[in-house]
């Protein structure tokens, strides 16, 4: 038999239900009914998307997988016991859809940037955590990621110069050159692209954007384009690190951590040689700026175009954050904190307005009425001119970094930034967009002890964002699309970003092609499955690097439930005590009594010294959970629920 698990069982009543309690199941309940609706209305019944159009040059297979992208998610954290196969079915249907469409090759992306191939990468990533067990996607995990160590069998890699060897790259291999009609002219007429500027600063004659209006410019800019941002490695590739770490977390196997640090080590060495602050841009020979006269920017998704930070910053982010999972070692934070105290010493102050910076409508939308304060704005870009493009930081990046780390610096330099953003942390901004995060700053003020409501008030957003949704599916004329392929990410109704915050103690996964970790993780121990029991709300309720705070509640008034506490997303921490409250007296009362007497309660130690620890939710009951934890104890891996059968065995 295995070794015993560690239980305890509530016994304070749940005689008045907090309102997040409530409000939480109900977010479960409507998700629950809403993503069959956009399953019915907007997919085949092989699970492939109702589309007509036509699907033209590189980019596009990501856009396919993205409405589905936290649907494993809702399912690892107690949706339907029905969402997880519904979720394979999709993914299977559009890996057919895009293959047939010429994007995939066996079953992965024929070769494209790692900013998009990240996020299209989120619906597999959760799949596979959500179900490691299932050996088809196992056998995928490893097969996607061997595309990408120095023995690839399609040679995206050059092991010797610790290198990716293409900006586009995949099951194809190295695909240079950039999108066909951008090599043929990159003209004035693009208009979506003229909010992010020149792609290159330095063509002689094309100084502006409507210099682009000619066509000899056109032409010139896009064969440069092709020749210069179409080879050699890029700092968004660095995402590709994900897909390493997720065959590790399966094998544990020395061939993929090894390459994982050594390839992110290489990043480091380059930032170190570039004064700090990680360069975007490595050339066929090793060299940083090999194909821009020396500079340490100006590659594709990098510091000079199209987004800067947004996308540099977010792949150090991702990197530092697989580096550490693998080794256990915070100091590769280092590669994500250079970029963010550079831009914070460039800082200026302003509102945001319209036209001002490349992502100036996003953050109209993210901060409503408080985008015309006097707000903290850093560069976003670096070019020939130096910094540019002001906005305010996305908190997700620093809160991240503190978040993994727990080093007092990383506090410092996030509180540094609620200083001097200009807006109030505490105010719950009702927006959604595409990549289900951006309330990291109320969130962080609650677990602060600042903004006490914020649970209730989130989920309410939250429930309130998927009645649009609902309501915008409903107006919807058409169930098939021939010319928007983002349609369905704005129709999504599935919202995961306040569930994780509230229930695993952890920010949404950084959209282009991070993976989810956590503070805690449940399972059912009754169904033998992911995520809460039914009727059973969870709140993670304060954090710092050695504490987890956790009330659970169980809404049901007949029914007992059963749940695994585990800590950390891959059972890499470990539990070393938990302090539990317990009814002494008072409850519920004598018969006769029209009302209930006044209950006590006190506190008991328990020591854990393990992973995971089983708690018995009788009916109407709740338990707060004080846990004195330690980070990096256990080996990550992919858990599985039968792993622990057999302690819940010995226990019952």
């Amino acid at each position: 038999m295995g070794k015993h698990m560690v239980s305890v069982t509530a016994s304070v009543p749940a005689c008045e239900p907090p309102a997040w309690a409530v409000l939480q199941r109900q977010l479960f309940s409507v998700l629950d009914e809403t993503w069959r609706v956009f399953e019915d209305r907007y997919c085949h019944p092989d699970g492939g998307l109702r589309f007509d159009g036509e699907l033209k040059g590189r980019d596009g297979a990501d856009d396919f997988y993205e409405p589905f992208f936290n649907w494993p998610m809702l399912y690892m954290l107690g949706g339907a016991d029905d969402l997880l196969d519904a979720c394979k079915k999709h993914w299977n249907g559009i890996t057919r859809q895009l293959s047939e469409a010429g994007f995939l090759v066996d079953e992965f992306e024929r070769g494209y940037d790692w900013f998009h191939q990240g996020e299209s990468l989120l619906m597999f990533y959760g799949i596979c955590a959500a179900d490691p067990s299932d050996d088809t996607f196992r056998e995928r995990a490893l097969r996607f990621a061997d595309l990408y160590l120095p023995t690839s069998p399609v040679g995206n890699v050059d092991g010797s110069q610790r290198i990716i060897r293409a900006p586009h790259t995949g099951a194809g291999g190295p695909r240079r050159g950039v999108d066909d009609g951008w090599a043929q002219g990159f003209g004035a007429g693009l208009t979506n692209m003229k909010p992010y500027g020149l792609p290159l600063e330095d063509l002689p004659g094309i100084d502006t954007w409507d210099d682009l209006a000619d066509p000899v410019n056109a032409r010139r800019m896009g064969e440069a384009m092709n020749r210069r941002l179409g080879d050699g490695d890029v700092a968004v590739n660095l995402a590709s690190t994900s897909l390493i770490a997720n065959a590790w977390l399966y094998t544990g196997e020395d061939r993929y951590r090894d390459w994982l640090v050594d390839y992110v080590q290489a990043w480091r060495d380059r930032a170190a040689a570039a004064g700090g602050v990680i360069p975007d841009n490595v050339g066929p020979s090793g060299e940083v700026g090999e194909l821009h006269d020396g500079r340490w920017y100006g590659g594709p998704y990098g510091w000079t175009w199209p987004h800067g930070l947004h996308s540099v910053g977010a792949v150090a982010v991702v990197a530092a954050m697989n580096a550490a999972l693998v080794t256990g070692d915070n100091a590769w934070f280092d590669l994500a904190r250079a970029p963010l105290d550079r831009v914070l010493e460039e800082a200026t102050r302003g509102p945001v307005r319209d036209g001002d910076s490349s992502m100036a409508s996003t953050w109209l939308q993210r901060l409503g009425p408080d985008a015309d304060s006097d707000l903290q704005l850093v560069p976003y870009r670096y070019g020939l001119h130096g910094w540019f493009d002001h906005q305010p930081l996305q908190i997700a990046f620093p809160a991240w970094i503190w978040w993994c780390s727990g080093d007092p610096q990383d506090r410092q330099r996030l509180d540094r930034v609620e200083r001097e953003c200009g807006y109030d942390w505490t105010t719950v901004h009702a927006f959604r967009d595409k990549e289900e995060a951006g309330h990291e700053a109320p969130w962080l003020a609650y677990l602060d002890g600042r903004n006490l409501d914020y649970p209730a008030r989130a989920l309410g957003m939250a429930l309130g964002q998927v009645a649009r949704r609902m309501a915008l599916v409903r107006e919807d004329a058409s169930s098939v699309r021939t010319d928007d392929i983002h349609w369905w990410q704005r129709l999504n109704p599935v919202v995961t970003e306040i569930l994780v915050q509230l229930t695993t103690g952890a920010p949404a996964a950084p959209y282009n092609g991070g993976l989810q970790q956590s503070r805690v993780r449940y399972w059912d121990a009754d169904r033998g499955r992911p995520g809460l029991p039914a009727d059973v709300a969870a709140l993670v309720e304060g954090l710092d690097e050695t504490r987890v705070g956790v009330q659970l509640v169980n809404l049901s008034t007949t029914q007992e439930r059963r749940v695994v506490v585990q800590a950390g997303a891959f059972a890499e921490d470990g539990i070393d005590h938990v302090v539990v409250d317990q009814l002494d007296d008072g409850y519920p009362g004598p018969n006769r009594a029209y009302r209930a007497d006044e209950f006590t309660t006190s506190t008991r130690r328990i020591d854990v010294r393990d992973n995971h620890l089983l708690v018995i939710l009788p009916p109407g009951t709740r338990l707060g959970l004080d846990m004195q934890v330690r980070r990096h104890q256990f080996t990550p891996s992919h858990p599985t629920f039968d792993r622990y059968q057999e302690k819940q065995n010995d226990d019952r």
